[in-house]
Order: structure tokens, then sequence, then C-alpha cells
């Protein structure tokens, strides 16, 4: 019963420690676990079994440990298993399409300089050049610079 403790504590500490390099990069639980199981094992075969078997199984469980971990990187293994898509859109890319300069609107929150404002188009985050100004008061669009949308007062 002694070998199939300290066997199956080994080998679950070395799978956790395997699947901690290939899914959960970093320094994780699943890391410090596989790393508590697999010495646990280890310092069971000392108490178990005595000096020369621990020190047979510490060696035995490094070179199997070396083993793993080089086939681990020489097999590209995480390769299979890692996202190869990327996201190259941007968030409201296309917000301020159908907006003109000198369009007239309505602030719907003050704008400290930044706020929402009403268009006929729908409602759009807007900025001043700097001024305070309170909402539901008339804005005229001064100038657009891709996503950003500069407003004054229209008096």
């Amino acid at each position: 019963m002694e070998w199939i403790s300290v066997i199956v504590l080994i080998v679950f500490g070395l799978a956790l420690l395997l699947v901690e390099m290939i899914f959960v990069p970093g320094t994780t639980v699943v890391g410090i676990l596989g790393t508590a199981c697999a010495v646990f094992g280890v310092y069971l075969s000392f108490d178990y079994f005595g000096r020369e078997t621990g020190l047979v199984i510490t060696g035995v469980t490094l070179v199997v440990s070396f083993i793993t971990i080089v086939w681990a990187f020489r097999s590209k293994a995480w390769e299979k298993f890692s996202l190869k898509t990327s996201v190259d859109s941007k968030f409201n890319e296309h917000q301020a399409d159908g907006l003109q300069m000198g369009q007239i609107g309505k602030s719907i929150s003050s704008l400290k300089p930044i706020g929402k404002a009403e268009f006929e188009q729908g409602i759009f985050e807007v900025r001043t050049q700097g001024a305070f100004l309170e909402e539901n008061k008339a804005v005229r669009i001064v100038k657009v610079e891709g996503n950003k949308i500069i407003v004054a007062p229209n008096e």
C-alpha cells in the first residue's frame, strides 16, 4: 500500500506540474499543489522505505520531471491549445459615422468636459474644449476626430 501511495502522489504531482506548464501558465495553485504532492510523495518514500530507497525515488522523480519538461517544450504541446486568432477591431470604431460639423444636439449629462449628448443618429460620448456644460443644453459639433466628438455650446 505504501508503494501505491508514493507513486500516486508523485505521478499526480508531476501531472499537475505538466498541467501548470501547458494549460495554466504562471505560478498558480495548480503548480503549487503539484509541487507539494510530488515533494510529499518523495518525503513518504524516505519515511516508508528508508534513506537508500528514498534517494533512488528522488533521483527517478527528478529525471522523470526533467524528461517531461524537455518533452513539453520540444513537442510544443501548448501550441495545440493556444489561441491562434486575434481581435483587430476596436470598440466604437464607427461611433462618429454620420455626424457632421455644425450639427446641433442636446447634452443629456453634464459635460465636465466629457459627457453624453443626443443627436439625430443617437446618443454619443462627447467632449467640450475644456469648458463645463450643464445637461439639457444645446450643443454644436465643432470637430470630429476619429472617435472623438468635440462640441461647444450652441448660443
